[in-house]
């Protein structure tokens, strides 16, 4: 018998100074079971991130993400069904990176993990032909620690200033410093 994704709630209150942003979210979440919680808590991340002012307009989505290998962690269709904004979430390869870029109009990804530089390094020669890649890097510490505040029901709040990021409930918070990788300013 196949194991079945656990559901877990968030509500997501989010002050993005840098865009300037302030929107709620909420929102339901599926955990894969070969998902981590820490890659789930990089999806929240993300969607944080991207997301616009939850007004619809964004359409930003979770997707079936592990449980279907042609679509990404998240993306973002117009209203017409155009695939605007696709999100990739772990170290994924130059062939999928490359056929995302094709589908969609920009393609984000957050690299997170011990190994990020190694896989970087193996990447990043390969990708300069993608003119819509943004490629950023999560601290494996900082993914961690994100990590600490999964809850199958979870309140959090989400503020972003100058490049740096907090995600706290009512007990902790996390900082996290995402490290833009591609393209280089």
């Amino acid at each position: 018998m196949a194991l079945k994704s656990t559901i877990y709630k968030a509500t997501l209150a989010l002050a993005d100074m840098d865009r300037p942003l302030y929107a709620d979210h909420s929102l339901t979440l599926a955990l894969h079971p070969s998902e981590t919680e820490e890659r789930l808590m990089v999806r929240l991340l993300a969607f944080a991130l991207q997301a616009g002012a939850g007004d619809g307009a964004d359409n930003l989505q979770f997707t079936r993400g592990l449980s279907d290998s042609d679509e990404p962690a998240l993306w973002q269709r117009d209203l017409d069904g155009r695939l605007r904004h696709w999100i990739e979430i772990g170290q994924t390869d130059e062939r999928r990176l490359a056929k995302a870029c094709g589908r969609a109009d920009r393609v984000t990804l957050y690299a997170y993990g011990n190994s990020v530089p190694i896989w970087w390094a193996a990447l990043q020669g390969k990708i300069t032909r993608l003119r819509n890649l943004h490629v950023w890097q999560l601290p494996a510490a900082q993914t961690q620690e994100l990590a600490t505040l999964a809850a199958r029901s979870m309140q959090l709040q989400v503020t972003v200033q100058d490049g740096h990021v907090w995600v706290g409930n009512a007990h902790t918070s996390v900082e996290l410093s995402p490290q833009r990788l591609w393209p280089t300013e």
